[in-house]
């Protein structure tokens, strides 16, 4: 009897790209990061969906805003050191009432090895909250796809800004020659 194959575990990124779908996002603007891999290759393989790839992450706030004018719903997927790129151009959305949603893998936290990721890593949730960000932290994997609905729906219903900090401890720890 031939044995029976184990089903592969599912990626965090399979309930936030459930849930990207299900809001009609269609438009994922990003600096590349490795703890976002999974989700980018996803987006990027969808025909109905567009990747957009910045140069640096304030960028990603006049994509959502031209996008929202337009009537596309779009959102930006980063690392945490990149939030300090962006708190100027946060205002942008804001002043234009416009929904910004924000993916956030973290760094500077669990087992970071990497020691100048620490202060940015523990100033994302202050310095997004000091301007009007509602943050929302999760460090469970099965938590994610429910609490990144939460943060799109608070997001494109109320027109407002909002990130989802993906912990890294979903996202794992890496080492200096780790990819």
């Amino acid at each position: 009897m031939a044995a029976k194959a184990a089903a592969e575990p599912s990626h965090w990124s399979d309930d936030v790209f459930r849930e990207i779908k299900a809001r009609d996002i269609r438009t994922v603007c990003t600096i590349p990061d490795g703890g976002l891999v999974n989700l980018l290759k996803k987006v990027e393989a969808d025909k109905d969906m567009r990747l957009v790839t910045l140069s640096t992450e304030e960028e990603g706030m006049g994509v959502v805003v031209g996008q929202w004018a337009g009537g596309v719903r779009s959102m930006i997927a980063m690392q945490s050191s990149g939030v300090g790129n962006c708190i100027n151009a946060l205002g942008f959305p804001s002043a234009y009432r416009c929904p910004c949603l924000m993916l956030v893998t973290m760094r500077g936290q669990w087992g970071e090895f990497n020691p100048w990721q620490v202060s940015m890593g523990q100033a994302v949730r202050p310095a997004l909250e000091a301007v009007g960000v509602r943050c929302f932290p999760v460090d469970q994997p099965d938590e994610i796809g429910e609490v990144f609905a939460a943060a799109a729906d608070m997001a494109f219903n109320s027109s407002i800004s909002a990130a989802v900090l993906v912990s890294q401890r979903i996202i794992g720890a890496k080492g200096f020659g780790q990819k």
